[in-house]
């Protein structure tokens, strides 16, 4: 019998599997079944549609073959748009999601039209890096469709793969909807946005420019003007942020290296950027004097280097052409939107900017006593009385009595209320100011109001592409909604945006993990968590419910000793009942792994 003939070709193979398929039958089989064919029928027609074949749809996953690159990802587009928009309205434990993967190479085909080799390998691989509901593909894809396909595509790195010699780098996919789309939709629409992106798709790509602003040294020889150097230093972070070319280092981060005599190339490589702004600033009477230089990371190089000497009424000058001049040197082009944006001033009134600024830092500071939260909210107060209608202020106000309804600083019942009341106040007076964005996903997160919370946290995040806090509460206000896997790719790009202080965010990333179900990655998390903040209790006990669940419960024990010696007060009911989770069965799944575990829930 002679053998089939065999034909190598160049082709884009398409992958695709169902995420917890194994779970979802064991839960509703006559549910999955039907969930699954009307997948498979979204799949046939978009392939068809982009003039791909269809290679194998066995059990629950895909392959498909295409003979552009451009056609197989403008399909796995289609097709995850498609499926999320069925997904969204089921219940997060009944949806049924694919992870996509997208690889350009050499195949081998036979008669019968089946394919082999490292092409349908690799975007099998892919596959199984990409995200629930997420696009991955590989540099070969990339090289081919960018510019061509209207998408974002971000940088994840390098990647071995299993039984490929080299590695692969892999850039995630993400649909491309404009910040300006974004804005526009109502408040109550905004959650309607499919899917961020693949586990790391927020993460910056590797070519594009990266800044951190250490912050400027106060040379007044007044300690007390450290709030003006570190919010002058803040308000370049902002602005820089807002521009979506460019990735910026969270303040927090940047300030860990302040009183440091750090070099530049060990702060570039501490923090991932490419560049870094370092200057100082010198307040006298009514003048100011600024120093700014902006650093090449990799060589010490200066890229720009530039000295103010201005009225103290000039700083808003000041400020706009600092930014202007980094833009100008890492050459990033900005959209219209943003020119907009970075030359829109917060207030005219240089007094009621230097209350604020103060207010804030004091906000911002480690020692958050009742005489801090009286400081602020005095600050504040006296810049909203000199600018009615600085909008900044309002939402400092709004995130300070939030902090007081937590902390129980004062005897007021009603903290949250008035927190509610100044967070809407600034939303009406600045719609194009993050922060107040920011604080009212705070304040609305806290109020249990989940879905304002993600849609405030979505506005600060369109006009602030850059900002970690949003970042972190968007992925946060996901979890408890019920998302968590939709929670992720919001909370690595805080880890990534803000990498010094980025505690919390792994117990973020840590629950997202466990409420999932992936629990061998929850415990990395909370591991990683507990190494960074030693006395944490409620990262242990999670912890320890995942190990629970994981059939480990000698470790589990181990770790509930550790937290009982660091609180033992501890109760987990207590704990989890602040918690505002949306799911019941996600409460009940931590409960859960601490019972299986033989501890006491």
């Amino acid at each position: 019998m002679s053998q089939s003939p065999l034909k190598q070709r160049l082709a884009a193979i398409l992958a695709a599997d169902a995420v917890g398929y194994s779970r979802l039958m064991a839960g509703d089989d006559r549910g999955t079944v039907q969930a699954l064919d009307a997948a498979r029928a979204v799949f046939r027609s978009q392939i068809e549609a982009h003039h791909g074949t269809i290679i194998d749809m066995a059990g629950d996953s895909v392959m498909a073959s295409f003979g552009t690159a451009g056609g197989a990802v403008s399909a796995a587009l289609a097709i995850q748009s498609e499926l999320l928009a069925e997904a969204t309205p089921l219940p997060y434990d009944r949806r049924m999601l694919f992870r996509i993967g997208v690889h350009l190479g050499d195949v081998i085909e036979k008669a019968d039209g089946s394919v082999y080799g490292d092409g349908v390998n690799i975007a099998a691989r892919l596959q199984s890096i990409a995200d629930a509901g997420c696009i991955a593909v590989s540099d070969a894809v990339y090289g081919v469709v960018r510019g061509k396909v209207d998408a974002v595509f971000d940088d994840l790195g390098e990647h071995q793969v299993k039984n490929i010699t080299y590695p692969v780098r892999v850039f995630g996919v993400r649909f491309a909807t404009s910040r300006a789309e974004l804005l526009a939709q109502p408040v109550e629409s905004a959650r309607a946005e499919a899917h961020p992106g693949p586990t790391s798709a927020s993460a910056p790509p590797a070519s594009r420019p990266s800044i951190a602003v250490l912050p400027f040294t106060n040379m007044s020889g007044d300690a007390e003007q450290d709030y003006f150097s570190d919010g002058i230093s803040e308000d370049i972070i902002t602005d820089l942020s807002k521009i979506a070319g460019l990735m910026v280092v969270a303040r927090n981060s940047s300030f860990a290296y302040k009183g440091k005599n750090s070099d530049t190339r060990v702060v570039g490589r501490e923090l991932g950027v490419t560049s870094v702004l370092e200057g100082s600033i010198r307040r006298a009477g009514n003048r100011v004097r600024i120093t700014a230089q902006l650093i090449d990371a990799a060589n010490g190089a200066h890229l720009w280097a530039e000295r103010f000497d201005q009225e103290i009424t000039d700083i808003f000058a000041v400020q706009d052409e600092v930014t202007q001049q980094i833009v100008a040197a890492l050459r990033v082009t900005l959209q219209p939107a943003e020119r907009v944006l970075l030359t829109s001033n917060r207030t005219h009134s240089v007094e009621a900017h230097d209350a604020f600024l103060l207010g804030r830092e004091l906000l911002m500071g480690f020692h958050k006593t009742r005489d801090m939260f009286d400081r602020v909210v005095a600050s504040f107060r006296r810049a909203i009385e000199l600018d009615p209608r600085y909008a900044e202020p309002y939402g400092g106000l709004g995130l300070a009595y939030c902090l007081d309804f937590q902390n129980r600083w004062t005897d007021a019942e009603d903290s949250l209320s008035v927190a509610t009341h100044f967070a809407d106040q600034a939303v009406e007076k600045g719609p194009n100011e993050p922060y107040v964005h920011y604080v009212a996903a705070v304040v609305a997160f806290w109020n249990r109001d989940l879905e304002h919370a993600i849609a405030q946290a979505n506005i600060a995040l369109a006009l602030n592409p850059n900002y970690a806090l949003a970042c972190g509460t968007r992925g946060l206000s996901e979890i408890y909604i019920g998302n968590p896997l939709a929670a992720v790719p919001f909370i690595e790009r805080a880890i990534k945006l803000d990498p010094v202080f980025a505690q919390q965010y792994w117990h973020f990333l840590g629950s997202a993990y466990l409420v999932a179900g992936d629990n061998g990655a929850a415990v990395q998390a909370f591991r990683e968590r507990i190494r960074l903040a030693p006395r944490t209790d409620l990262s242990r006990a999670f912890l320890a419910s995942a190990l629970g669940h994981l059939g480990r419960p000698e470790e589990a024990r181990m770790v509930w000793e550790e937290l009982m010696a660091i609180n033992p007060q501890y109760t987990l009911a207590e704990h989890l009942a602040r918690l505002p989770f949306r799911q019941p069965g996600d409460l009940e799944r931590i409960r859960s792994g601490i019972l299986q575990a033989g501890l006491a829930a």
